[in-house]
């Protein structure tokens, strides 16, 4: 069975190398050698600041909120944050897991992030911060959010698990936002086997969250924050500086794969309205027809021995108080198909022979 995904495996050499040093300094986690060295070579490679290394993606969520103030302040109702309903459920549930409620807003039936324009409406004197998601990497309307954003006084965290390396208007796009999150999930463009970042806009919020991911300990007799285990640990970080180096190669594998794609899928086919000021990780190749060739094209290549995913089905606004018609047409219609740095161009043409059958 071809895989929907599946994780970039650097060079064992180069792994070993980090691996050898580990058991010769015996320094396993506490933000060792190698996390201090993962960090900074990220800055550098992401042409960012202020950016913090943890466990796994969902805590970098939770971590931003608390270390923004989203989160963690009782009060007679609870928090709220708008967000969008066409994510992985981890954008929603660590909010919730967090006490803060989260209120979908619409989102955009081309780009699939959320739309600017169905956030004010959403609103409330509970409202503390928007939390858009960057959608299979592409760039939300970062300028229309913020705006948004500055006009009501709430902060802006960025779900950009999928925007690893993406720039907007020739910067990073991970500088948007009072934060902006990273997983480095093991089927991620650039992973750590499990693991995430949080980009802050500012210093004294890293140092903040700095604190909180260690519970809060800031000496050997010293607990300054309310705090949780979010570190990350050296054999992530080895996975991490290994992944790094060939990061290149794992990006012309994955572009040649798009291309590929691009060339060979039916026209009738409809594909994610990229951002044009956004550049492009190639992180994963989704399209759109219908809910019911949907079904049919998953089934056909599942037949085939292709595993392809609605992602990111159900709306997460299903069986809640809300109703985002566009969310729900495109997570019920939406096929996202095998790829990775070295899916064969054989098996890209396959899959766009039985699209091609399909439709």
């Amino acid at each position: 069975m071809i895989p929907v995904t599946k994780p970039y495996l650097p060079d064992r050499e180069k792994l070993d190398k980090y691996l050898d040093g580990i058991y010769e300094r015996q320094w396993l986690t506490n933000n060792g050698q190698l996390v201090q060295e993962l960090t900074r070579r990220l800055e550098d490679y992401l042409g960012v600041e202020n950016l913090l290394l943890v466990a796994n993606g969902t805590l970098a969520l939770q971590i931003a909120y608390r270390a923004l103030g989203v989160s963690g302040n009782r009060s007679v109702r609870p928090p709220e944050a708008i967000t969008t309903p066409f994510t992985f459920i981890a954008t929603a549930s660590s909010l919730k897991w967090d006490g803060v409620e989260p209120i979908f807003a619409d989102i955009d039936p081309d780009s699939w992030c959320l739309a600017p324009e169905n956030i004010e409406a959403k609103i409330t004197a509970n409202t503390r911060a928007i939390v858009p998601v960057h959608v299979f990497g592409n760039a939300c309307d970062v300028e229309a959010i913020n705006a948004i954003a500055q006009k009501h006084c709430l902060k802006v965290i960025y779900d950009a698990s999928h925007a690893f390396g993406v720039t907007y208007k020739g910067e990073s796009l991970l500088k948007h936002g009072d934060a902006a999150t990273l997983s480095f999930h093991a089927t991620k463009l650039f992973h750590t086997g499990e693991g995430g970042a949080i980009v802050f806009k500012h210093k004294k919020d890293l140092e903040r969250a700095k604190k909180m991911i260690n519970f809060g300990i800031t000496g050997p007799e010293t607990i300054e924050e309310l705090g949780v285990n979010a570190k990350m640990s050296e054999l992530q970080a080895a996975m991490g500086l290994s992944v790094l180096e060939e990061i290149s190669e794992a990006i012309k594998g994955r572009r040649r794969v798009w291309k590929s794609y691009e060339e060979k899928i039916p026209e009738n086919i409809k594909s994610q309205k990229r951002n044009v000021h956004s550049s492009n990780n190639y992180s994963y190749f989704p399209i759109l027809t219908d809910a019911v060739k949907a079904i049919r094209i998953l089934g056909d290549l599942k037949e085939n021995n292709f595993l392809a995913r609605r992602y990111f089905y159900p709306s997460l606004d299903l069986g809640g108080p809300f109703f985002c018609p566009s969310s729900r047409k495109v997570s019920s219609s939406i096929v996202c198909l095998p790829f990775y740095h070295d899916l064969s161009s054989e098996s890209v043409e396959k899959i766009c022979k039985l699209l091609k059958e399909g439709s």
